[in-house]
């Protein structure tokens, strides 16, 4: 009898098609006979290109789509990079399987034209600096009040293009990504966590399906890596109970170092004055995963009552406030060209545009 194929979705950018291949060639090599096919989709998150994500709904842009094949049939499984996973997920799904973390840590990012960037410290003032991220934004310019932080998205080879044509001077990507598509040598300086704490779910693909799909469960469950669970929960907890998304700067990263469970984690600015940070250190039960997990989430909880005391919620709203005054400003100012740009344009020709597809 022949198998049903195992059906991925993902999203259909260079780095998300590297993860669903990569989670298909390990399927595939525990049981070379089980088909797998891969669903590439467009994601809104992947359309509208021209605004911060802060702006549009945040990371579940990334993801809506994809949950929506799974819970419509279309696909069994979706592979995302867990940092754009938002807390909370819809009913009927899980977070079934997270694989072994890759390197968690932001990096600085050069022309290739240019002599490798350093260190932070080697950036030159006044530097223009692309990142998209407002945990990368606040952090950054608390340690360089200087530099001037302008809007990144786009792919991985998109963003290393506009650095590459001068758009940038400097960018901040994630290391996880460039070292799955084999451009770890553009990586320049890696910062350390204490310079910029990762985001939440950094370097982690995960695998969502349905929550009653017993077979997919015994398919991927064999992937698990509890190790890197563990430090996922510790960090979602916090992004679950402070829901910031991406409309202000929060930051959580866990180490596990034996059974030593280390999660720190920060509510910021977005100018980087106001930084308020809590680090929790805890023992691990032996032996017992799911009483791992349990305190992992528990540490989660400790760490985000610290930051709550101290005042992270306020923070974080000034933050997704400010982040609200600057897209309406750039929308008035968005509007504001077009107009201009309309009352100076020439009247419209009619015809098929130069760069549109003929239907022949």
């Amino acid at each position: 009898m022949t198998r049903s194929p195992l059906r991925i979705a993902t999203r259909q950018s260079p780095l998300a098609l590297w993860q669903a291949e990569h989670v298909r060639a390990r399927l595939q090599a525990l049981d070379p006979d089980c088909p797998v096919e891969l669903v590439p989709m467009v994601t809104d998150g992947d359309r509208w290109l021209q605004a911060p994500l802060s702006t549009l709904g945040g990371k579940d842009l990334f993801v809506k789509e994809l949950e929506r094949a799974l819970l419509d049939g279309r696909a069994d499984i979706a592979v995302h990079s867990m940092k754009d996973v938002g807390a909370t997920l819809p009913d009927g799904l899980t977070l079934r399987c997270v694989l072994e973390r890759e390197d968690p840590h932001d990096a600085l990012v050069g022309p290739a034209s240019s002599p490798a960037v350093t260190g932070l410290d080697a950036v030159a003032h006044g530097a223009r600096m692309g990142t998209c991220s407002l945990r990368r934004r606040s952090q950054l310019l608390g340690h360089r009040t200087d530099l001037h932080v302008g809007m990144l998205r786009g792919n991985v080879n998109s963003r290393l293009a506009k650095l590459d044509a001068g758009e940038h001077d400097v960018i901040v990507l994630a290391a996880a990504g460039l070292m799955r598509l084999g451009l770890e040598h553009r990586i320049g300086h890696r910062l350390p966590v204490d310079t910029c704490l990762p985001a939440i779910g950094q370097g982690i693909i995960g695998i969502e399906c349905r929550r009653d799909d017993a077979a997919t469960h015994a398919l991927i469950d064999r992937l698990h890596h509890v190790p890197t669970a563990v430090r996922l929960a510790a960090e979602r907890t916090v992004s679950r109970r402070l829901d910031a998304g991406c409309s202000a700067p929060l930051a959580g990263h866990a180490t596990l170092e034996g059974s030593t469970l280390t999660l720190t984690a920060l509510a910021a600015s977005l100018d980087g004055t106001t930084r308020l940070e809590c680090r929790r250190v805890i023992e691990l039960p032996a032996g017992d995963d799911e009483a791992a997990m349990r305190a992992a989430v528990e540490l989660g909880d400790a760490v985000t009552d610290r930051l709550l005391d101290e005042g992270a919620q306020r923070v974080l709203d000034e933050a997704a406030a400010q982040v609200r005054r600057e897209a309406e400003r750039a929308g008035q100012a968005d509007e504001a060209a077009r107009a201009d740009q309309g009352a100076q344009a020439p009247p419209a020709r009619t015809g098929t545009p130069a760069d549109a597809p003929s239907g022949a």
